[in-house]
């Protein structure tokens, strides 16, 4: 069963095809249901023999893959090293280290065929092995599935793929219940003065300097302590010998923690997930490993204790909580880095492009254009928030009523689309007939606000108060419209 999104997705991802693009992207967030996605683009290329390749760089992502296709009823074999190998499946999960090994540099097996190639994590396929293990498949569709299309630098991935597929984004989804909404707090914020850097990110073992400290460790804890005690969480650290630090001090204050990195044994590092899943383990900290494919809807805190340039990583790390989960209405940030004020906050659109550049500036350049409020730390709680005088946590007034609400630009007066313009009244009328229409269709509360930015290309948040109103002849015509066009693209 597939979500409207998802449908769509896989309509876009048609359609571009139709339209001789080779190399589609599928930009999604975590959470979205990526390799769902997948098994259905999968699943239809096998009622029509075409032979396909998922290709995913940990084993985590390979046994999640290979576990959906076969729950869909898809015949699949697997290349990764210490399994079984089923070349005769006309699908295969493969690990891109063992098949480039194997197949590309030792050249002691066979390259699987495949008329389509799925690329997980497709923002990590940039890589020179990874590139050159894809040039082998030049004559095939390859589909890329990624959260955060941009490389580490922060420019496109233009180089590789062709035509973005990003109908969704992480706002959307918490609108319609997909994703949890995210709170924010500020308590503390690591001081970073003579940190080397490049124009990527920072450099690790001159970061690791600046934040292992016992002090900073310290705050780490205090601060989670008296913000998220009781919550499972995950915490990013700069280098393993912080993350065992880290992980040291939480275990002498009574709290069940562990430990990961990329030197983690597999069947250790299973164990550990399993037990933060059963909730046996509370605390989890790590140094890239949580970062990337970790799938445990139950945490619900993620401390940042890693400073990062990168916006690809920071939505990558925070996307690791948003997943629902039973009894839990919100996630929970607790960043020591500076990173919110630096990426915003994670529900915000991003500009996403091919194209160079980096996208942390072209999202600065974007917020200014659309007038988004500036972010704000309250000095009472430290809960980090927007577009409001007074703090949601703890109601501390911080901006006066004699001054304004900080913006990134001034207020939006009206939005031109088209040869027609849309005053606020005339978006917040749309608004509320698009929340009656889908209250008398038995539709999800979010199905309005995905419809709004389908018709206005901007969010609903500032209409989220609109009382409801009947529809009228021109609405009814709009969504007739749009269901002709949806299903005329199906076909």
């Amino acid at each position: 069963m597939l979500r409207s999104y998802q449908d769509e997705i896989i309509d876009g991802v048609r359609i571009a095809i139709r339209g001789n693009f080779k190399k589609p992207l599928v930009v999604a967030p975590t959470g979205s249901g990526k390799t769902h996605i997948a098994s259905h683009i999968i699943k239809s290329c096998q009622q029509s023999d075409i032979r396909t390749l998922f290709l995913a760089p940990r084993r985590e992502l390979i046994y999640q893959a290979y576990d959906k296709f076969q729950e869909n009823g898809i015949e699949a074999g697997m290349i990764m090293a210490g399994e079984p190998r089923q070349l005769y499946a006309p699908n295969q999960v493969a690990s891109f280290d063992t098949l480039y090994s194997r197949g590309i540099r030792k050249e002691v097996m066979v390259m699987p065929p495949a008329n389509y190639v799925i690329v997980d994590e497709a923002h990590l396929s940039m890589a020179k092995a990874k590139q050159e293990l894809l040039a082998h498949y030049k004559d095939s569709i390859v589909i890329g599935l990624t959260a955060t299309p941009a490389q580490a630098n922060g420019d496109g991935l233009g180089a590789y793929y062709d035509k973005i597929v990003n109908p969704v984004n992480t706002r959307d989804l918490m609108d319609q219940g997909y994703l949890v909404r995210a709170r924010y707090y500020a308590p503390t914020k690591f001081d970073l003065t003579g940190v080397t850097q490049t124009s990527a990110d920072y450099i690790v073992s001159s970061l690791e300097k600046a934040v292992d400290k016992p002090k900073l460790i310290g705050d780490i804890f205090e601060n989670w302590k008296r913000l998220a005690f009781n919550k499972r969480t995950v915490i990013f650290c700069t280098s393993c010998k912080h993350s065992r630090h880290v992980r040291d001090l939480f275990r002498s204050k009574g709290i069940s923690a562990a430990h990961v990195d990329g030197n983690t044994p597999t069947d250790e590092r299973k164990v550990i997930f399993d037990k933060v899943r059963s909730g046996e383990i509370q605390v989890i900290c790590n140094v890239y490993v949580c970062s990337l494919g970790l799938d445990i809807p139950p945490l619900e805190c993620a401390v940042i204790a890693r400073p990062t340039k990168s916006s690809v990583l920071w939505l990558q790390t925070v996307g690791r909580i948003l997943r629902p989960s039973e009894g839990k209405d919100h996630a929970m940030v607790i960043d020591h880095t500076g990173a919110v004020e630096l990426h915003g906050f994670v529900d915000q659109p991003y500009p996403w492009s091919l194209g160079s550049g980096n996208i942390r500036e072209a999202k600065i350049k974007q917020d200014k254009e659309n007038k988004e409020p500036c972010e704000i730390i309250c000095k009472e709680c430290d809960t980090v928030f927007s577009g409001s005088r007074e703090c949601p946590s703890c109601g501390t007034e911080i901006i006066p009523s004699s001054k304004a609400i900080p913006c990134k630009k001034a207020d939006l007066e009206e939005v031109k689309i088209g040869k027609n313009r849309y005053t606020v009244e005339d978006m917040s009328r749309w608004f509320g007939m698009l929340k009656r229409y889908a209250k008398q269709k038995g539709f999800k509360p979010g199905w309005a606000y995905y419809q709004f930015k389908k018709k206005f290309k901007r969010d609903a948040h500032q209409f989220s108060l609109a009382p409801t109103i009947e529809p009228d002849i021109d609405l009814l015509n709009w969504i007739k419209s749009r269901n002709i066009a949806y299903h005329y693209g199906r076909r």
